[in-house]
């Protein structure tokens, strides 16, 4: 792959970097307009590089629940800046998972691997990056399997628990003992042995200038 190729799908320990700093500067400068500005810069910025269903997936929530803990916080406080940076708040956390859920699990681990990561480390990133989708699916289908039964609203406590909450950790236990066993079926163990990695992770020009507009957005809204 050459060098100055331009592609969406963003090296994975740069989609993590640019990701934690989204988040840290985000949450230090919530209280500030800036950081209004920092995190419409960063949408933007997403958007040049690809991440649309990444951002139209997430966006409903993060306006959702950005504007109801901005309401409260304004309710309690009367303050439009403890709204402010509440809102701040909510939209860098989300900002900051845009790259990772564009990530697929197996690049993060070959990425890990690849600067020696230890083991434990690798092996609990792919697992969590792994149980996140399967846990979105389950919650569907044991609502879905409600609605078939007629069980009624989740909202009902009885229900919540008997309907919902117990399926759902039941098949939670089960899916996490096949992660396992599928884990080590592929080689995946703990300690010194001895591993290859068939598909080498390569940093490209995109992946530089995503993370120096990330950085440089950060280090700007600092100045300012």
């Amino acid at each position: 792959m050459s060098f100055f190729s331009f592609r969406q799908k963003i090296y994975p320990l740069i989609a993590l970097f640019a990701g934690a700093v989204v988040l840290v500067f985000g949450l230090i400068g919530a209280k500030t307009v800036i950081a209004s500005y920092f995190l419409i810069g960063v949408l933007c910025w997403y958007l040049i590089f690809g991440y649309y269903k990444q951002i139209l997936h997430i966006l409903p929530a993060a306006v959702f629940f950005g504007g109801i803990f901005a309401g409260i916080a304004y309710a309690a406080s009367h303050d439009p800046q403890s709204a402010l940076a509440m809102a701040n708040r909510f939209g860098a956390l989300f900002l900051a998972a845009v790259p990772g859920m564009a990530t697929a699990p197996v690049r993060m681990t070959r990425s890990l691997s690849q600067v020696h990561t230890p083991r434990s480390v690798t092996l609990g990133m792919l697992i969590a990056m792994s149980f996140v989708p399967m846990l979105t699916v389950e919650i569907k289908r044991v609502r879905e399997a409600m609605k078939t039964r007629g069980a009624g609203s989740i909202l009902n406590p009885k229900i919540l628990y008997r309907a919902f909450l117990v399926p759902l950790v039941m098949r939670l236990v089960n899916i996490s003992d096949t992660l396992a066993l599928s884990v080590e079926t592929r080689g995946f163990a703990l300690g010194k042995a001895p591993y290859s990695i068939y598909k080498r992770e390569s940093v490209v020009l995109s992946d530089i200038l995503f993370a120096l507009g990330i950085l440089g957005g950060a280090i700007a809204a600092v100045i300012v």
